[in-house]
C-alpha cells in the first residue's frame, strides 16, 4: 500500500448518468452470485448510512470556526447526499429482483436513527462515522488494487468507482471534525472502529443470505456460496488481507487519514471524467492503470 500525504480537493459531482435503468445482469460481477450480492448488500445500507453520516457531522457544524473545514463539511454533505440518491436508484433495481429492500432499509433506519442516534452521545456517533469513513476509504484503496471491478458490468463499475473516488476525496472530513472540533479521545475513536468492524460484516452477511435466498438458492447452496465467498474475502492474499495494514493504522495515536493509502487510478479517472463528463468512460479508464 502506497503511503502519501497528498490531499485531494472535494468536488461534488451531481446528476451523473450511470445507465442504471438498462438491462444489467443479476450477477453483474464476474457472473458470481456472492461477489455481486456482496456489493448489492452494501448498497442497501448506503442511502440511510450516508444520511446518518451527514447528521452526525452536522451535529458539530455550528462549532466549526475554520473556514476550510466548514467548506469541506459542506462538500462532504453534497457528495454523501449524491451517493445516497444514486444508490437508492440502484437499490430499486435490486428490489425489482424480489429482494425486500424496503425491510432492509427500515431495519437500517431503526439501528442507526432509533437506537444509535438516540442512545449514544453525539461524540460517539461522530466517532462511529469517522470509523466507517475509514473503512470505506480503505476499501476504495484495496478493492482497486485487487482489481475487483475489472470483470464487473461497466455501469456498476462506473457507479462504484465514482463512489470510491469521492470517498477518498472526503475521507478526512469526519475525522477532522472529530479531532479538531469534538475533541474525541483516543479510546473512543478506536472503540468506534472496533464496533464498526464487528457490526458491519454481520449486517452485510445477513443481507447477502437474504438476497441469495431471493435468487432461488436453497440453504445448502447458499451455505456453499457463503463459504466460498468468505474465503474470497478473508483468505491470505484475499480481498481484505492486503489492506490490513491500512486498517490497523487507525490504531496509531497520531494517525490521520491522509497519511495512508492512495488510489492508483485517481488521476486517470479524474482526467477522463473532466474531459468527457462520462463516469462510465472514466470507470473504464481507471481499471486500465497498471497495479
Amino acid at each position: 500500500m502506497m503511503n502519501t500525504t497528498t490531499e485531494h480537493p472535494i468536488v461534488p459531482r451531481e446528476k451523473l448518468d450511470f445507465g442504471l435503468d438498462g438491462d444489467i445482469p443479476r450477477f453483474w460481477l464476474d457472473n458470481d452470485p456472492f461477489k455481486s450480492r456482496f456489493f448489492d448488500a452494501m448498497s442497501t445500507f448506503f442511502p440511510e448510512g450516508e444520511r446518518f453520516f451527514i447528521s452526525c457531522v452536522r451535529d458539530f457544524r455550528d462549532q466549526i470556526t475554520d473556514p476550510k473545514l466548514l467548506a469541506e463539511v459542506r462538500d462532504f454533505t453534497r457528495q454523501e447526499g449524491q451517493h445516497g440518491i444514486v444508490h437508492r436508484q440502484f437499490n430499486d433495481r435490486v428490489k425489482a429482483q424480489g429482494v425486500d429492500v424496503d425491510l432492509i432499509e427500515k431495519l437500517t433506519v431503526f439501528v442507526l436513527f432509533k437506537v444509535l442516534r438516540r442512545v449514544m452521545p453525539k461524540k460517539a456517533t461522530l466517532a462511529l462515522t469517522a470509523a466507517f469513513e475509514h473503512m470505506t476509504a480503505l476499501m476504495a484503496h484495496g478493492f482497486e488494487a485487487a482489481k475487483v471491478m475489472d470483470k464487473a458490468d461497466p455501469r456498476i463499475r462506473a457507479m462504484y468507482t465514482w463512489h470510491a473516488i469521492e470517498e477518498v476525496e472526503h475521507k478526512a472530513v469526519a475525522f477532522d471534525v472529530m479531532q479538531k472540533v469534538a475533541k474525541v479521545g483516543y479510546v473512543r475513536r478506536v472503540f468506534a472502529l472496533i464496533l464498526a468492524t464487528i457490526g458491519f460484516p454481520i449486517g452485510t452477511f445477513l443481507v447477502i443470505n437474504r438476497m441469495l435466498k431471493a435468487d432461488g438458492f436453497g440453504i445448502f447452496k447458499r451455505t456453499g456460496l457463503m463459504a466460498k465467498g468468505l474465503w474470497w474475502l478473508y483468505k491470505p492474499g484475499g480481498l481484505y488481507m492486503p489492506i490490513l495494514g491500512h486498517f490497523l493504522a487507525y490504531f496509531k495515536p497520531g494517525f490521520h487519514p491522509w497519511q495512508t493509502g492512495q488510489m492508483l487510478g485517481y488521476d486517470v479517472w479524474l482526467e477522463t471524467f473532466n474531459r468527457t463528463g462520462d463516469p462510465i468512460a472514466a470507470g473504464n479508464a481507471s481499471i486500465r492503470v497498471e497495479r
